[in-house]
């Protein structure tokens, strides 16, 4: 076998250092730590692809808006809970644009990024009806949600999707609902980490159940319109990005502004709740929140308690680029088509070196390619081959953090320079070399 780029026992001693037993498990952080740590031992590049963050610059369009609403001095003003009224008219109109949904501005409230979104949205969720007391993760999916409601102490219960795809999804979703317990489904669409997108006609089979047994279906679109299979950059024109809102008024969206706009840094979007689910009076929040309604318990309790409302600025920044993009002035989805052509070029490599896709097809059709496609290697287990590329110099993370029940591990595609395919083909003709 010939000698890695980086040294094993280099590696070994990193992970065994952070005391790390099972790699399989190792948490982006600490993957991301190692990587570091390896790299500047040493002196060899690591091929970075665990990390979800966007490697592009921010929208201009939205940094100009911030920038300007600085320097008019909004930052000595504290923002309205519900949100600046020019964001929440232009995420009721961006709604509209690109989903092809009607949602009042009156219930489009802006979060510190998706991930308060969902926080408040579980806290809600949760406290709506007694009884129904745990979450529905359709997985695989972002590890952090699970770490939220552990924070809170609310239950869950995950399946993989793998096998659960077209007519077999909504006889799995309602083997679970049936029991009674479930106040909310959560998935994201395209999906974090396979890049897989429920179609229309799943999407229809999870809004008429989440109907049937009076569940709220919370749609995580952190990845907006970025199924790059299909032409969705038109505002206000078919296709539309697909969602579970044309089947159920019991529905939150979660957009975020990090990936579609790579505005990351700000920790801003929105999370826009249907008129009817936003208006409706659930008994036990009635009696825990003064008879306030769903969506003024989300916004004027949980969001109020948890931040007092989102960066002031940042929502100029949000309410610039969701307009530029329905009035056709800004195609953000032109912007992000980058990460689909790293990985279509990433997967090439790959699979010409003996690995495979494991989340490879949506339905008959082969996945799209975006921020992130799933990869694994023969009978090597997740831990086992992550470990193993980071001989190599390559860090990935492991499905199995994401509820994943498959071996293999999840690619980011967003901090691939152009220097790196011939990089990453090198190293995998010599990983393929000492495993053949």
């Amino acid at each position: 076998m010939k000698e890695t780029p980086i040294k094993r026992e280099i590696v070994d001693r990193l992970i065994n250092n952070l005391g790390i037993s099972d790699f399989a498990k190792a948490t982006i952080r600490e993957v991301k730590q190692v990587a570091a740590q390896a790299e500047r031992q040493s002196g060899v590049e690591f091929i970075k692809m665990e990390m979800g963050i966007p490697g592009l610059p921010a929208a201009k369009v939205g940094v100009d808006a911030q920038i300007k609403a600085l320097q008019n001095g909004i930052a000595h003003s504290y923002p309205d809970i519900q949100g600046l009224p020019e964001l929440k008219q232009e995420a009721s109109r961006f709604v509209k644009a690109f989903i092809g949904l009607d949602v009042a501005p009156t219930g489009c409230v802006p979060v510190t990024g998706s991930m308060q979104g969902t926080f408040a949205s579980f806290l809600t969720c949760s406290q709506a009806v007694k009884g129904k007391d745990t979450v529905l993760f359709i997985d695989p999916g972002f590890p952090v949600q699970k770490m939220q409601l552990q924070v809170m102490g609310v239950k869950y219960e995950t399946f993989d999707v793998y096998d659960f795809r077209g007519e077999k999804l909504g006889p799995k979703v309602e083997s679970y609902l049936e029991k009674g317990n479930i106040c909310a489904i959560v998935y994201s669409n395209p999906n974090n980490p396979a890049w897989i997108c429920l179609n229309e006609q799943e999407l229809q089979s999870i809004g008429q159940l989440a109907s049937k047994y009076d569940v709220v279906v919370m749609e995580d679109l952190a990845y907006f319109a970025m199924d790059f299979r299909k032409d969705l950059s038109v505002p206000f024109q078919s296709p539309y990005q697909p969602s579970v809102g044309r089947y159920t008024d019991n529905y939150m969206l979660l957009i975020s502004g990090s990936k579609a706009f790579s505005y990351a840094g700000e920790r801003i979007g929105v999370v826009c709740i249907s008129d009817n689910l936003f208006q409706r009076h659930f008994p036990d929040l009635a009696t825990r929140y003064e008879g306030l309604p769903f969506g003024l318990v989300f916004s004027t309790r949980m969001l109020y308690a948890l931040s007092s409302g989102t960066s002031h600025s940042a929502q100029y920044a949000l309410a610039s680029m969701l307009k530029a993009a329905s009035d056709g002035s800004y195609d953000f989805r032109k912007e992000v088509s980058v990460y689909g052509e790293r990985a279509r070029k990433l997967k090439e490599i790959f699979c010409r070196h003996g690995f495979h896709v494991v989340y490879d097809k949506d339905l008959n059709e082969p996945v799209a390619d975006g921020f992130y496609f799933t990869i694994g290697y023969r009978n090597m287990t997740s831990g086992e081959l992550a470990k193993e590329l980071m001989y190599y110099g390559v860090s990935a993370i492991c499905l199995i953090t994401t509820g994943s029940h498959q071996e293999g591990l999840r690619v980011c595609t967003s901090f691939i320079e152009d220097h790196q395919y011939t990089l990453l083909e090198e190293r995998m003709s010599l990983f393929e070399e000492n495993h053949s």
